[in-house]
């Protein structure tokens, strides 16, 4: 018996070396203060399902003005609020905006509440306090202590399933409450109607339509319970409830069918101490039988931790996709939480059997390739999508088809902007899935019919009457006097031009080519050489008067102002350099971006400009400065990257509720720092070339699609030593600023050798 069971144990131990347990640098809470936008709870790598704490309701309006503080609760959670008022199955992950959070549920004990109280007042509703040393939240699991019903409260996911374990003390009633009121953005008047329906004595079915953010949002669930209910109801508090024959029954009390815009359902248990409620909602896009098919294909029994232990292996199979060493702690924890970050969104938008509702309104099916939704593309096309390319490239390619999706179903033949659950949101500025979808083309993942692509691009960035772009075409410039924003708009749009371009050219498509090469270089357009910076020009073609380059609303900015914006020419780096006077006084002007101090004037009114994300007027957390740092190495002066990167890395990240210097947005934050970490970044999503910077990790090991692997191998690395002194690749001396993406396809090691002073390696 010993001689066979050696083996087996070698084999175990070669199995969990090959495969980590990094779980333990993994960090949910991290990003749940102020603004990072984070949540704690349950969900598996782009799953449907998030399943997470709400820590208090916030309405959208309050006295008829837009309510400031509903901008906290865009992830339902914040880290310093002390009562938590139940758990919901749907979540954005680091958004400057709210939606979601349906399907709430909370177990009570005691009298029935049907409200949920007050953060002041907990215990005239159904909200619970709660202590932070009685919570845990890991990749796939949460769990926390409720103190008013003296629950313990845990939380696991698969994709498209929420799998809740409630032990309860058996001293009192028990009770779960599903709330279909509760939602997070606008909690009073966002739901247009509910409808459950009771199916048997431990199963739930129904749905849920909203007009939040998104205007036309339908949610299908069905929720089982590990033990029959011995009663149920629920209470409409709209006065709205469907009539017809229905109201020949009393509803309220064991009536199978509920329906109205605001509904609260309860199910009454009889427990014993220590005994535990288990509970599966599982969500659909398309239909209760959706539903159905989903929880019982994906979580067929009552094992709890069966679950975790799968969505656990889920997570540290794709975070083992690259392993790094480090003598630091706070360094792995930094770097899987952000893995863990980058990988929540975009999320599954499609059912076991694949179909999905689209944009359309009709019910289609994938045939084949997972959709996805939940497309932040003004966040992510910048390095989050990139990164995907790198890692995830047949998820990413899978995206791709879901944004072609998204343009066929549209009525505008738009391809996505910020679209989530079939909707979209057209919250921000340019056509980002061109930068997205160019990126996958130019560098080779693309097993997808490109040529339609390229055809949806083109259609997207000729639609005049999308914010500004007739004038566009027309002017080369957007007038500030007809659309806000101008100057970014204008940055923008010829980015993504410029990426049409350079797939047209790879597909042969040389009228396509000629016209959009001409649209990129619209950025001189809205170049002052006067002033030296970005400005908005009128209808009249003069530059708006009473310019102010360190302000950001009325200048023609959005997200960032004219000393970052005008740095926004990532398709032509040696260009806009030379239009601004040259490598000497560009660099002066970096110098000054991150050293300069900003006076209170400019911090005073709006939620998305504090000081949390900025360094100097270097706005780390509005992301159109993400690529900054590194124009360095278009100065002729590497080190200075080098040195700012670091800064940032410092500066803006650390594993604890307030980690993050500004929203995670969907995972471009952390892709930001996972990149930078690993010493190289994306500046121009589009081409095929990363700079290079400063590694903070002694060594990485990325695991390639392919089946290759590319190692980043640190020498001398010490938070001191952040200057390049040499490079290699494999085992040559490497002598360029930038490494292509072919190089890293291509497997093998890339050598940093580094030091305590600046050096221009490259000479």
């Amino acid at each position: 018996m010993k001689k066979i069971l050696t083996p087996l144990l070698l084999t175990v131990a070669v199995a969990a070396n090959a495969q980590e347990n990094v779980l333990q640098y993994v960090k949910p809470i991290t990003g749940t203060m102020k603004m990072g936008h984070t949540y704690p709870g349950a969900t598996v790598p782009f799953g449907a399902v998030q399943l997470s704490p709400e820590t208090d309701t916030i309405p959208y309006e309050m006295d008829g003005k837009y309510n400031k503080d509903v901008y906290k609760y865009c992830a339902g959670y914040q880290y310093e609020d002390k009562t938590i008022v139940g758990f919901s199955h749907t979540h954005f992950s680091g958004t400057g905006h709210a939606d979601l959070g349906d399907f709430l549920i909370m177990p009570t004990t005691g009298p029935l509440q049907l409200n949920p109280g007050t953060a002041d007042h907990p215990e005239t509703g159904y909200r619970s306090t709660f202590s932070h040393a009685n919570e845990v939240a890991e990749a796939g699991y949460y769990k926390v202590k409720l103190d008013e019903p003296d629950v313990l409260a845990e939380l696991t996911a698969t994709s498209r399933v929420g799998f809740h374990q409630y032990t309860f003390n058996g001293k009192e009633p028990a009770h779960i409450i599903l709330d279909m009121m509760s939602n997070i953005y606008n909690y009073e008047n966002k739901n247009v109607w509910t409808y459950i329906r009771v199916e048997n004595d431990s199963t739930i079915t129904g749905y849920r339509q909203t007009n939040g953010w998104a205007r036309t949002r339908t949610v299908y669930f069905a929720m089982t319970f590990s033990k029959p209910f011995k009663s149920y109801g629920h209470q409409n508090y709209a006065n709205n409830v469907y009539r017809g024959f229905w109201r020949k029954f009393d509803q309220t009390h064991n009536f199978p069918e509920m329906a109205g815009r605001q509904i609260r359902a309860w199910f009454d248990f009889n427990t014993t101490p220590g005994e535990q409620v288990k509970i599966k909602l599982a969500i659909s896009p398309v239909s209760t039988t959706g539903a159905l098919n989903n929880l019982n294909t994906e979580a067929p029994g009552w094992d709890f931790n069966k679950v975790k232990g799968d969505a656990q292996a889920l997570w540290i199979k794709e975070l083992n996709k690259i392993r790094i060493q480090s003598p630091s702690k706070e360094e792995k924890e930094n770097f899987y939480t952000a893995m863990y970050h980058a990988f929540i969104n975009p999320t599954t938008y499609m059912d076991v059997d694949g179909n999905y509702r689209g944009l359309d309104m009709n019910v289609h099916n994938t045939n084949g390739y997972t959709n996805y939704t939940t497309f932040s593309l003004w966040d992510t096309y910048r390095a989050l999508h990139p990164f995907f390319n790198l890692i995830q490239p047949a998820r990413n390619a899978d995206m791709v088809r879901s944004m072609v999706a998204h343009f066929e179903q549209s009525a505008q033949h738009m391809l996505p902007v910020w679209s989530h659950y079939a909707n979209e949101n057209w919250c921000m500025i340019g056509y980002h899935s061109v930068s997205v979808i160019a990126d996958a083309i130019m560098k080779g993942n693309a097993p997808f019919d490109a040529a339609r692509a390229l055809d949806a691009c083109v259609t997207t960035a000729r639609h005049r009457s999308y914010d500004g772009l007739g004038y566009y075409m027309d002017n080369g410039y957007i007038p500030e006097d007809k659309q806000g924003a101008s100057v970014s708009k204008v940055l923008e749009y010829a980015y993504d031009d410029w990426c049409i371009a350079q797939v047209a050219k790879k597909l042969n498509r040389q009228d396509l080519y000629e016209e959009f090469i001409k649209r990129s270089q619209n950025y001189k357009n809205v170049y002052d050489a006067g002033t030296g910076f970005m400005r908005p020009r009128l209808s009249d073609g003069s530059f708006k008067k009473d310019f102010d380059p360190l302000q950001t609303h009325d200048q023609g900015f959005i997200e960032g102002n004219a000393w970052n914006y005008s740095l926004y020419v990532p398709q032509y780096p040696a260009e806009m350099i030379e239009m601004m006077g040259g490598k000497k006084q560009f660099a002066q002007h970096l110098d000054s971006l991150f050293t300069m101090e900003l006076p209170d004037k400019y911090f005073a009114e709006t939620e998305d400009i504090t000081r949390d994300g900025i360094i100097g007027n270097y706005v780390h957390g509005n992301e159109p400065s993400h690529h900054v740092a590194y124009l360095y190495n278009h100065t002729g002066q590497p080190w200075k990257t080098q040195d700012r990167i670091r800064m940032i890395l410092k500066k803006m990240y650390h594993p604890g509720p307030d980690g993050l210097g500004g929203n995670d947005d969907c995972g471009q934050m952390s892709a930001w720092y996972i990149f930078s970490s690993l010493g190289f970044y994306p500046m121009c999503p589009g081409a095929d070339q990363y700079e290079l910077g400063s590694p903070a990790v002694d060594k990485a090991t990325l695991q390639l699609e392919n089946g290759k692997t590319f190692t980043v191998d640190v020498k001398n690395q010490s938070d001191k030593n952040v200057y390049v002194q040499k490079v290699l690749l494999n085992g040559k001396e490497w002598k360029k600023l930038t490494i292509s993406h072919g190089d890293i396809m291509n497997g093998g090691v890339i050598t940093f050798v580094m030091g305590a002073k600046p050096k221009d390696y490259t000479k």
